[in-house]
C-alpha cells in the first residue's frame, strides 16, 4: 500500500513523498526501512538485559502487534515501554525485521520512529 505524505516547509513550499506501509504478512527477516501500522494486542512484562558492549542495563518488553493480515512480535526498549499500551494504534517508520529462534520480530531501532495514536 502506498500513502502520500505532505509536509509544508516555508522555504520550499509543500513537499510530497511516498511512504510504503508494509502489511505484517509481508514482513521477512532482514527487511530494513519498513513502515508498519498496527494495533497492540499484547504487552508482556518488563525485564532487564545487560549490554554486551557497555556496562549498562536496559529494560525491554515483548509486545504483539497486529493488522488485518497477521501479527508479529515487537520489541520495546526503555522509554518506548511506557508509550505503548494494549489497544493502541501505532506506526513504525524506518523499522527493521529480525528473526530470533525462528520467530520474526519487528524492531524500531535507533534510527526508526514509533508513533502512538
Amino acid at each position: 500500500m502506498k500513502l502520500t505524505f505532505a509536509s509544508e516547509n516555508p522555504k520550499q513550499g509543500i513537499q510530497f513523498r511516498w511512504l510504503n506501509v508494509t502489511a505484517i504478512k509481508d514482513l521477512q527477516n532482514g527487511m530494513k526501512r519498513v513502515s508498519v501500522e498496527a494495533k497492540v494486542v499484547e504487552k508482556g512484562d518488563p525485564r532487564e538485559v545487560k549490554s554486551r558492549f557497555k556496562d549498562e542495563t536496559y529494560r525491554i518488553v515483548d509486545a504483539v502487534v497486529a493488522d488485518e493480515t497477521g501479527s508479529v512480535k515487537l520489541t520495546l526498549w526503555n522509554e518506548q515501554i511506557e508509550q505503548v499500551n494494549v489497544g493502541d494504534n501505532i506506526k513504525i517508520d524506518n523499522g527493521y525485521v529480525t528473526s530470533f529462534k525462528s520467530e520474526i520480530q519487528l524492531n524500531v531501532g535507533k534510527f526508526g520512529k514509533l508513533t502512538v495514536g
